[in-house]
This record gives structure tokens, C-alpha cells and sequence, in this order.
């Protein structure tokens, strides 16, 4: 017996008990629809319980540990909510007439359905994307977390995990930009493919409304395939005040903790379009650079008279480079026959020649300087604040505040140490010298 038949006795039955055509009808329309009701909810409930009973202890008992993912991110739970308004959505029409009012329940169930299946795909991404997180974690879990191949993966699994978190974004957004035009074609009563049709119009405006997304996608692609930045790199870009570490990197915008703990947002393409500074490079190499100068006052420059290379000769590190340079300065004068009173046409050694050498012979000592990198020791050009001499070499730590540290510990030493070469640090004159010059007078 078809519902139809079972609903048009239904209303004969209730017409010979005195109810009018029109009130027989509306009470069992309301009864199906109760039912339908009833049934819809009863049925949401049998999926539910179905999943928690049966799905979920399927999926916990299974020896994949990667399954529990899609259960805990709800993808099953937000399957269930299809099946109430599938059940409204094939039923209604039993239980009224009008087709306008059928019209707009179907409607209305089409458009939650199409809700759900958007939820579900994102959820479903977003599941998949943690499973492919605890896959690259699983990797290196054999791996010495001291070891460069520990740190290779990272950065590897860092770039990668960047890389899928910019897809997903796509995904999501062109899910629901499809599932949008879908829900507005049904509102308007018009098909997809016509909405379609009607957006290349508004191709423009859609333009400038995602700029922002369009460029930022575009500038992630080049971001991972050029490999100009992942999560942890350690970026300066002064246009936009971020310096320190990258701890996220999304569609749209690229966060940065500054090293004052403070989070600079710089938009995605702003770091294809502008300069910046990645210092990947020098942890990679483990090597951080020192490049500062001490100034001397070149009035406190001359030749080294006997006494002080006698004195020099005291300090370890200049004794052999001492003796062998006086060697080949006599025979050049020698051969030249320039006596040794002739301080001008002959060739004679400087206290600030001397202590730009010992300068080297030290830092050659140092166990925390790299000896396979750049290493100057260099006179730069005079000026009105005196000789530049510029150490230019590299430590062996990347750390900032150990690297610091052996620098301060390098200058301390440099510091203290001019004097004894009788040359003097240049500095502009403070208050004291003032009071010292104007109490002599």
C-alpha cells in the first residue's frame, strides 16, 4: 500500500468522523510531518550511536594509529547530520501539497546538506594534514635530536608542513567559494553553470576583493619553491620592524616573534616584493661573523725604536715574527746601503704595523674563532675620528648571546692591551678632559 493511498483513507476516515475536507487534510499533513520529524531525529540518532558503537571502537581497535585522527577531527560525526535532512528532503512532498512549500523545505535541506558536506571536506583536510604531521614526526623519532640529520629533517618537515598548511588554505577557500556559488544558485532558483556565466562579469571586483589572497598564494608558492623561508628562520626586514624568528606562515600573512617577544604580521607577498634578510645561512654554516673596529689616534703612530721591539719581543706570539722582520729589514737596508739613522728612505717597523700582526697571531689562538672562514685583520681609511683597525673573522657558535660574549671578551682585550704597543684608543673628548684642561689653566 503507497503512502498516498494510506494518507487519502487516513483523510476519509476523519472526514465521516465530522471533520471538514480541509481540516482532515491539514491534521494529516501534520501528523506526516511530525513523523518525518520524528523519524529524522530518530534516524540522526541511530547514525551517532552507529558511529560511537560500531565505527569508533573499529577505528580505536585497529592497529593504524592514523585512523583515530578523521574520528577525533569529527568527520564521521559530521557525516551523520546528512541523513536527517536527506530523510526531510525525499519526504516532504508526502506530507503536504503545496508545492511552495515543498519548494522551499527541499530548499532548505539542500542548502544544509551542501553546509555539511563543506564541513565535512575541511575537517577531512584538516585530519589528513595532522596525519601527515605525526607521519614526518614518526620519521624522526630514530634520529639524535643533536645530529644534523635530526636538524635537516626539521627544517625538511617544517618546510613541508608549511607548504601543505598553504594548500589546505587554498582547498578550503575554493571549497567554499564552490559551495557558496552552489547556495546561491538555489536561493536564486538558477543553475551553477549560469552563476558561473554571470561571475565572469564580476571577475574584476572579484579581483580586488581576494588581491590579498591571489598575491599571498602566489608569493607562498615562490616562498617553498625557491626555498627563501620556512618556520624557525631567523628573518630581519627593517620596512616592516620584524626581526626574529618565523613561527607561522599562512596564505596570507607570515607572523614573526621578534626577539622583544613582540609579533610583527607581514603580508605573504610584502616578502617577494621587498628585501629581507634570512640568516638560515649563517646557522647553517655555524658560523656567526665579527666585524667591528677600534679606533687609534694617529698622532700615537711611529717607528718602533730598539727598546720597544726588545720589549715586543717579550710578548709569545710576536717574538719569531719580530726577529724574522728585523732580519729582512736590515738585509734590505743593507743591500740598499741605507744607514739606520735614515728612519725615511729605509724600511722600518711601527708599533701599529706590529699590533695589527699580534692582533692576528691572537685571534689565531682563539679556539672559538674559525680559521676556514674569512679572517682580516685590516687598516682601513684614515678620518677625523682616527685609523680604523677592523677585525673581520668568524666564531664558531651561532648563539647569539655566547657570540656576544666572545666578541665582548675579544674588544676587552684589545682595549686593554693598545697601550702596551704605546699607541692610544681615539674618542672625542668628554667633561673630564675638559675639567682637566681648563683646571691646568
Amino acid at each position: 500500500m503507497s503512502v498516498e493511498k494510506i494518507g487519502t483513507e487516513f483523510i476519509e476516515i476523519l472526514t465521516k468522523w465530522g471533520a471538514s475536507q480541509t481540516q482532515a487534510e491539514d491534521i494529516n499533513s501534520t501528523l506526516v510531518v511530525s513523523f518525518i520529524v520524528f523519524i529524522s531525529l530518530l534516524a540522526n540518532f541511530i547514525t551517532k550511536q552507529f558511529i560511537k558503537s560500531f565505527v569508533a571502537k573499529v577505528i580505536k581497535k585497529s592497529k593504524n594509529e592514523y585512523d583515530d585522527v578523521f574520528l577525533e577531527k569529527k568527520v564521521f560525526n559530521n557525516l551523520s547530520h546528512l541523513v536527517p535532512s536527506l530523510i526531510i528532503y525525499l519526504t516532504i512532498e508526502f506530507a503536504v501539497t503545496s508545492e511552495q512549500f515543498i519548494s522551499v523545505v527541499k530548499s532548505m535541506c539542500y542548502i544544509y546538506m551542501v553546509v555539511i558536506i563543506l564541513i565535512v571536506i575541511i575537517s577531512f583536510f584538516a585530519a589528513l594534514d595532522e596525519v601527515l604531521h605525526k607521519v614526518r614526526q614518526k620519521k624522526m623519532l630514530h634520529l639524535t635530536p643533536q645530529s644534523d640529520e635530526y636538524k635537516e629533517s626539521v627544517e625538511r618537515s617544517e618546510a613541508i608542513a608549511g607548504y601543505i598548511k598553504i594548500i589546505r588554505q587554498v582547498i578550503t577557500i575554493v571549497t567554499i567559494i564552490i559551495g557558496g556559488i552552489i547556495i546561491f544558485s538555489e536561493l536564486m532558483g538558477q543553475s551553477p553553470t549560469k552563476i558561473l556565466t554571470g561571475l565572469g562579469a564580476l571577475a574584476a571586483i572579484i579581483m580586488l576583493v581576494f588581491k590579498d589572497t591571489i598575491l599571498g598564494f602566489v608569493a607562498s608558492i615562490q616562498l617553498s619553491a625557491y626555498k627563501m623561508l620556512k618556520r624557525g628562520d631567523w628573518i630581519a626586514m627593517p620596512s616592516r620592524n620584524a626581526d626574529g624568528t618565523v613561527i607561522d606562515i599562512s596564505l596570507s600573512t607570515v607572523k614573526v616573534q621578534n626577539f622583544d617577544k613582540t609579533i610583527s604580521t607581514i603580508p605573504t607577498y610584502a616578502l617577494v616584493s621587498e628585501s629581507f634578510t634570512n640568516w638560515d645561512g649563517m646557522e647553517k654554516a655555524k658560523g656567526r661573523r665579527i666585524k667591528r673596529a677600534v679606533l687609534i689616534d694617529m698622532k700615537t703612530v711611529k717607528f718602533c725604536t730598539p727598546e720597544m721591539l726588545e720589549k715586543f719581543k717579550k710578548i709569545e706570539v710576536l717574538k719569531q715574527y719580530i726577529e724574522s722582520t728585523e732580519k729582512m729589514v736590515a738585509e734590505y737596508n743593507k743591500t740598499n746601503n741605507i744607514p739606520e739613522a735614515d728612519k725615511i728612505n729605509g724600511r722600518r717597523m711601527t708599533n701599529l704595523g706590529t699590533f695589527r700582526k699580534y692582533l692576528e697571531f691572537y685571534l689565531k689562538k682563539n679556539e672559538d674563532i674559525h680559521k676556514d672562514y674569512m679572517f682580516l685583520v685590516r687598516q682601513l681609511a684614515p678620518a677625523e675620528t682616527g685609523i680604523p683597525i677592523e677585525i673581520y673573522v668568524f666564531t664558531k657558535t651561532t648563539a647569539w648571546a655566547l657570540h656576544e660574549e666572545i666578541q665582548a671578551d675579544i674588544f676587552d682585550h684589545v682595549l686593554a692591551v693598545i697601550p702596551e704597543f704605546e699607541l692610544q684608543v681615539f674618542q672625542n673628548p668628554s667633561g673630564n678632559d675638559f675639567g682637566a684642561l681648563f683646571g691646568g689653566m
